[in-house]
């Protein structure tokens, strides 16, 4: 036998790509925190919702209690934010993950206000004739519509302009927060739990419905339909970002006309 025709010891083995292991599933699919602690998170909300139902239209008196609303529900979001971040690092998740990055531009940044404000636009196309349909919604009768929206958001709305400023303030966190908790936490877990993001989006909608139990019965399936599109909007846009410009900018005009007209 020639010496060309003997093996080579150090000479690597062709290795087929059918034998490299794969994940079963992409990264993006997997649990991004333990089941204990989304169970956790979601009975802290739906608990806390419908405790705070019926006491606070009736607690909103004195000089400083909107104060005290608006820094505690502040707070309280806070604190479930924290929570989440806690949760999601045990897995090796960042914050900035979950919100889908930074702005890579200025047009990125231009396109994410530009979805934002056609979200508005389009989300409440679709929800007036749900609330028409459900009863809550009567063009008719502008100032017995307007009377209903004082008596139920009565412990929100502004009286004063440093308490417009102050819920201004809310507003853009309540954007930042609600986001995270809803579209970049909820829905992304149980999207992956239920290996749907349709799933995902749905039984975070639900959710934010429970989550606003001081607005009725009525309003919180509206809500629960605005969570579920501002999760398909999350969904398509890969990203949180519109999903909070969105969110504030709706909240804090919301509160100023209320506040306007109450005036």
């Amino acid at each position: 036998m020639s010496i060309d025709q003997q093996p080579t010891p150090d000479a690597p083995l062709p290795v087929s790509v059918e034998a490299v292991p794969q994940p079963a599933t992409p990264p993006q699919q997997n649990p991004i925190a333990p089941i204990w602690h989304t169970i956790l998170v979601v009975a802290v909300l739906v608990t806390f919702s419908f405790l705070g139902a019926s006491p606070q239209k009736e607690a909103a008196s004195g000089p400083y209690a909107r104060f005290i609303v608006y820094g505690g529900t502040f707070l309280f979001e806070l604190i479930i934010v924290l929570v989440i971040w806690f949760g999601i690092r045990s897995r090796g998740v960042s914050m900035r993950e979950l919100i889908g990055g930074r702005w890579a531009s200025v047009e990125s940044f231009l396109l994410d206000i530009a979805i934002a404000v056609f979200f508005v636009f389009a989300a409440n196309i679709i929800l007036i004739p749900i609330r028409m349909a459900l009863g809550m919604l009567d063009l008719h009768h502008a100032n017995k519509q307007l009377e209903e929206t004082k008596r139920m958001l009565g412990h929100l709305i502004p009286r004063s302009k440093i308490e417009a400023a102050f819920f201004v303030v809310l507003s853009a966190a309540a954007g930042l927060f609600e986001e995270i908790i809803f579209r970049g936490y909820l829905q992304r877990q149980f999207g992956a739990l239920a290996r749907s993001a349709y799933i995902g989006i749905i039984a975070s909608g639900i959710v934010f419905g429970l989550s606003h139990a001081y607005q009725g019965i009525r309003m919180m399936v509206v809500i629960a339909v605005y969570g579920s599109l501002f999760g398909i909007m999350t969904h398509l846009r890969r990203s949180l970002r519109p999903g909070m410009i969105a969110h504030a900018g709706q909240d804090a005009l919301s509160g100023i006309a209320l506040y306007l007209l109450s005036r």
